[in-house]
């Protein structure tokens, strides 16, 4: 556990009953100021166990973690002052309007200043005078977003937190991130949805069964993931030829003068072979970090 991470779990453990598996165990993370960090793994890996024993929701089984330095545990209220929340399946006073429900939680966390709660509620188009429960769900979840940003908080702790949103307003959410990153606020994001994580974050954990299983900056995930090529040369390649250059595979033909093939890694090798050959056209596909985080996925077949 670090003294100088803004989120710091060192084994943190949860279990529902002695004869049960862990629902999270042995977390150990740290999270540091101004960075976005995505927690990410499919339905029932952990993430809303890990962020509701983080607030003190639940409490731990063994193990301890810090906010700002302030025990999750035993200083549980006085850190929430200065923590964002946004839960997995966000609910609220149904028989109030948005605008009633986000008055009486700033009475709870003031606002630092009292024009953004305007601000967040023009950038999400939010609809404030119906009562919460007529609202869909992409609304509601509009709501929660704005509750949890309202009041400026340095940490910002978010389940699943573009559930519901449509594209538009998941690029709205993801420019608020940013801007509060640039603020220095740390946030700390749950998700299962890998675009998400792509577009969002700095550093990305994966947990499943409850367990940290990789650990990892978003930029070093895309320095391994594999580019797609597609390349017409103007004369028949050798299959042979291109397997050979280092970072290249999956090379296959597609007809006597095409092929496509991966490549992960430096591309200075595959821009040097390429350089040297008759290339006719050339076609590149975005990167793709679906199969290093898929991987982490798959059952074990143990």
């Amino acid at each position: 556990m670090s003294d100088h991470a803004v989120i710091s779990i060192d084994k943190l453990s949860k279990r529902y009953g002695p004869t049960l598996p862990y629902a999270l165990k042995d977390l150990t993370l740290d999270v540091h100021r101004g960075e976005v960090f995505g927690f990410l793994g499919p339905n029932g890996a952990g993430k809303s166990t890990t962020i509701r024993t983080l607030l003190n929701f639940i409490q731990p089984t063994r193990g301890s973690a810090k906010i700002n330095g302030l025990d999750i545990v035993s200083d549980s209220v006085k850190l929430r002052k200065d923590v964002g929340y946004l839960s997995g399946d966000f609910a609220a006073y149904d028989k109030m309007t948005g605008q009633q429900f986000l008055n009486f939680m700033a009475q709870l966390q003031p606002l630092k200043r009292k024009s953004h709660l305007k601000e967040l509620s023009s950038l999400f188009n939010a609809n404030l005078h119906s009562r919460i429960r007529d609202l869909s769900k992409g609304n509601r979840q509009k709501i929660g977003i704005i509750q949890a940003f309202m009041h400026d908080p340095s940490v910002l702790i978010l389940d699943e937190p573009t559930d519901g949103l449509d594209p538009l307003m998941q690029d709205a959410f993801y420019g608020l991130v940013r801007q509060r990153k640039e603020a220095g606020a740390t946030v700390f994001a749950s998700s299962h949805n890998l675009a998400e994580v792509q577009k969002m974050c700095d550093r990305v954990g994966i947990i499943r069964g409850g367990q940290l299983v990789s650990e990892s900056k978003i930029e070093d995930l895309r320095h391994k993931a594999a580019q797609s090529f597609a390349v017409t040369f103007a004369h028949k390649i050798p299959l042979s030829s291109l397997r050979a250059v280092s970072g290249i595979s999956k090379a296959k033909r597609v007809s006597d003068t095409s092929v496509t093939f991966e490549a992960s890694g430096d591309l200075s090798p595959v821009l040097s072979f390429l350089a040297k050959q008759g290339v006719v056209s050339l076609r590149t596909e975005e990167l793709n970090l679906a199969t290093e985080f898929m991987k982490y996925y798959e059952t074990d077949k143990k």
